[in-house]
């Protein structure tokens, strides 16, 4: 019997049932593929840095180092597993040419390595060791990505050539938020390059127990070791391999929730219309004396095939998105080794949008219990009380024609109707405008500003060569006699000691200047504004466990000097943990110099960096939109094709939902359709009130959705952009996309599923819908 009423009821609404086939498909879909996408790149991410052994503590050292006393450290330290010293060559840019094309432009520190005798694997892109001949190198995985450089090609280091044998992943560098990246050679090619750059120095350690790194890391400081350069732990480095694709699944995780929500609410709208197409008949089955649970069943039936045909195409879907969506994932990271999880997981998740369907259906369908047998019977439909809008009188309309007044009439006073409409067109302009704002911000250069950046047009980074304090003079004289520079700021980095609470010493890295001309964003505080107040990033600061208004101690030549804390900001640059301060010091010693500069002519930055590449060739100049463009592009680009994806389900769903919702409409107002052009009102006029309805709810969709996208949506943004290091956030807008094209697109969407939706209207008949 269920068989022959659920296919009779779907040949009879053919184009309802597969609207809302769809919507539970793309629900599906979004949910399984959310959990697919969360477990391959968590599994990826453990499966790389197990295949690579990566280091639990990473400390880099420029200068002079003693590998006996390290190794004596390690030796003696019970947390210790193993401990080694890799050599990083860093070569300039400009002496490295792949292809015929130099790096010259690349802001990466670009450096080579030989392979690790005991952890800290460089991988193929099959997840093996890799043992390299001599003459070949293997480039990180990056440049593969990004076109630089492809399997054979001819790479030539200061006159030394090498074929492309391959390419690496690094489970330190791979992301391009890490700033160096490693070229692998042989121990003979590596011997005969070392001249032509300068040498840095990883020190490394896996710990016997991970949960102990902060009380390694506080030993390794109190010994007085090597720390000249940026300290970095794995959880960082877990982090900054799951920023870009994290990102991305963010985005899916937010719009498949929304999705679901609008899927259900579609189901909704077609329920409610069909028991208004049977209404009659439900009230002579209440009459006949059949309960309420089996009248239930007839229309459960046929939702529960609806939802099952589209969890099996979601789940289809997601097969065939998946691919394309885990490309990225599998190219840095490889295969994961919880893939079938990841299947599971969508099986799962497909699961639960199938039974939240079952259960919000048989919810929709406790109306039974209200539907009077009689009233049913005798009127055909509901009788609806209307409420509201009594002021709101034709004979007092001078505003509106009259058919856009009784559209708008007939919303304010049927309210509770028009809700669930209403609620649908906000979460689309939601949907819409919190990806574009999310990419907007991202790819502005005011990001930087919450990443521990001043937003500035040039940078340039002085380290790893001698005399950089007289190099940084000469530098400055020469922007102080360039009328193009407008202002710099001059950086300085040093190492001082701290004294904690229980008396022990810990180091932290300062960076020196003036930090109000290109400040950074504080999620609390402000930047230091004299010579006893420090501000310091988030990471620090928890570490620390100290507040804005807190005292620190810092130890300099057995002077001991209290700061306050200024302020807190984010900061993902060198391991995260840094401090701002404004005090002057000459006995430290140096570790880099920050020079950042704004030009008064835009236009000139791409020359002048040029021009101070050519002139400081000891020096890494940057244009701060190709800063941004290498070391966030992934990340951007990720975001941009969710934003897309967004833009397109959004229109989608308002198309289809404003469709379902009309065919709803005109079913409950067939009574009140035959009235009208019993008085002499057209069609035209009919189909005009319906679409004054719909823009009129979506005006006020949008503005609502706009409001809720630039607080509820810069909130749920910034929840996720604190997970990746950044504890302020603040949506960049465009208004131009966010106030203008996205309504009026999503205007045109409503106008052409309205006009669609109300096309039947013509075909209500008098004399059929006005008798009792």
């Amino acid at each position: 019997m269920y068989n022959r009423i659920i296919r009779n009821d779907i040949s009879k609404s053919k184009l309802i049932t597969l609207t809302t086939t769809i919507f539970v498909a793309v629900a599906a879909a979004l949910v399984a593929l959310s959990g697919i996408l969360v477990v391959n790149l968590s599994g990826a991410i453990d499966t790389l840095m197990k295949q690579a052994k990566t280091p639990h503590f990473m400390q880099m050292h420029s200068g002079d180092i003693d590998t006996v006393r390290l190794a004596d450290f390690a030796e003696q330290n019970s947390h210790v597993d193993e401990f080694q010293v890799s050599e990083f060559l860093n070569v300039d840019g400009a002496k490295i040419v792949i292809d015929g094309t130099s790096l010259a432009d690349n802001i990466q520190d670009n450096g080579f390595s030989t392979q690790s005798e005991k952890f800290d694997y460089l991988l193929d892109l099959d997840g093996n060791v890799i043992n390299v001949s001599d003459g070949e190198i293997y480039v990180p995985v990056g440049y593969l990505k990004d076109g630089t450089a492809k399997a054979g090609d001819t790479l030539v280091i200061d006159g030394k050539k090498f074929t492309v044998a391959g390419f690496l992943r690094d489970s330190q560098m791979n992301s391009l938020l890490a700033s160096s990246k490693r070229f692998l050679v042989s121990k003979n090619d590596y011997a005969a390059i070392k001249g032509f750059g300068n040498t840095e120095y990883l020190i490394e350690f896996r710990l016997k127990d991970l949960s102990e790194i902060s009380t390694f890391e506080t030993t390794y400081t109190s010994a007085g070791l090597e720390a000249n350069g940026p300290t970095i732990t794995y959880p960082l480095f877990k982090m900054l391999n799951a920023i870009s694709d994290g990102l991305m699944i963010a985005v899916i995780l937010l719009l498949s929730a929304l999705v679901v929500a609008i899927a259900l609410m579609c189901i909704r709208f077609t329920l409610l219309a069909k028991i208004e197409d049977d209404y009659r008949e439900i009230g002579v089955m209440k009459a006949m004396g059949l309960r309420v649970s089996d009248i239930k069943k007839i229309y459960l039936a046929k939702y529960a095939v609806i939802a099952a045909a589209g969890s099996v195409l979601g789940l289809a879907l997601s097969f065939v998105f998946r691919g394309m969506l885990l490309e990225n994932i599998r190219l840095y990271m490889g295969e994961s080794d919880h893939s079938s999880f990841a299947f599971l997981f969508g099986i799962i998740g497909i699961l639960l949008v199938f039974f939240a369907i079952i259960a919000y259906v048989n919810a929709v369908l406790r109306r039974f219990r209200k539907i009077s047998a009689t009233e049913a019977i005798r009127f055909g439909t509901s009788q609806e009380k209307t409420v509201g809008a009594k002021r709101f009188t034709l004979s007092g309309n001078r505003l509106f024609n009259t058919n856009i007044f009784l559209g708008i009439k007939d919303v304010l006073a049927r309210k509770k109707l028009y809700a669930t409409m209403l609620v649908v067109l906000m979460i689309s302009a939601f949907i819409i405008i919190v990806p574009q704002n999310l990419y907007n911000t991202i790819s502005s250069k005011s990001f930087t500003t919450y990443m521990g950046i001043g937003n500035s047009d040039m940078r340039i980074d002085i380290q790893q060569t001698d005399n950089m304090s007289k190099k940084a003079e000469e530098i400055i004289k020469t922007l102080n006699s360039d009328h193009a520079i407008s202002k710099y700021a001059v950086l300085t980095t040093k190492t001082f000691n701290i004294r904690l609470e229980d008396g022990t010493k810990e180091r932290l890295k300062i960076e020196l200047g003036d930090h109000s001309i290109f400040p950074v964003d504080y999620s609390e505080g402000a930047a230091p504004g004299s010579e006893d107040e420090i501000a310091l990033s988030v990471m620090n600061a928890d570490e620390l466990n100290k507040k804005v208004g807190e005292i620190i101690t810092l130890v300099n030549e057995g002077e001991e000097r209290n700061f306050t804390v200024s302020g807190i900001y984010s900061d993902i640059t060198n391991g995260g943990k840094t401090a701002k301060a404004v005090f002057t010091d000459n006995s430290a010693d140096i570790m880099w110099y920050v020079i950042c500069a704004e030009l008064s002519d835009q236009s000139l930055i791409g020359s002048k960096v040029s021009e101070y590449t050519d002139k400081f060739d000891y020096a890494k100049v940057s244009d701060i939109d190709e800063y941004i463009e290498q070391t966030y592009g992934s990340t951007i680009n990720s975001v941009g094709k969710a934003s897309f994806a967004s833009i397109v389900v959004a229109l989608m769903i308002t198309v289809l939902v404003t469709l379902l919702f009309m065919r709803m409409l005109l079913a409950k107002d067939r009574y009140s359709i035959a009235v009208m052009k019993s008085l002499g009102f057209t069609n035209f006029d009919i189909t005009v009130q319906y679409i004054s309805r719909s823009v009129f709810i979506l005006v006020v969709g949008v503005v609502f959705g706009t409001l809720l996208a630039n607080t509820l949506g810069e909130v749920l943004a910034g929840a996720v952009i604190s997970s990746f290091g950044a504890s302020t956030f603040k949506f960049v807008v465009d208004p131009l996309s966010a106030y203008l094209l996205s309504p009026l697109m999503m205007m045109c969407s409503v106008l052409i599923a309205t006009i669609i939706g109300t096309s039947n209207a013509g075909e209500i008949k008098i004399a059929q819908n006005m008798k009792e």
